[in-house]
């Protein structure tokens, strides 16, 4: 059993007593009121760019449906006009029938 603890590198031993101290100061740290502070600012400046988002998307989506109402009411004109023009030729076409 001594044996196996003397192949234990003492470099090893090292790092791994570092990565204690390491973790335990981290974690006071990540708990500690100055870094609540910086969360706290950190979502509260997500919010408002979340905000800032959400309006740009909202009037992006009134722009197209403004876009798609008038694509198809431009739609609906030219079909009325086709159909004035068909009727207008066939028209045309039933007086050219009746002359001959």
């Amino acid at each position: 059993m001594l044996d196996c603890l003397k192949k234990i590198d003492k470099a090893k031993t090292g790092i791994f007593a570092a990565g204690v101290l390491f973790g335990t100061a981290g974690v006071k740290l990540l708990a500690s009121d100055d870094a609540k502070k910086l969360y706290t600012n950190c979502t509260a400046a997500v919010l408002r760019a979340k905000e800032c988002v959400m309006k740009t998307a909202t009037t992006v989506q009134e722009n197209a449906e403004d876009i798609y109402a008038e694509a198809k009411q431009i739609n609906e004109d030219r079909a009325a006009q086709a159909e004035e023009f068909d009727d207008e030729e066939l028209e045309e076409t039933e007086e050219e029938a009746v002359e001959e």
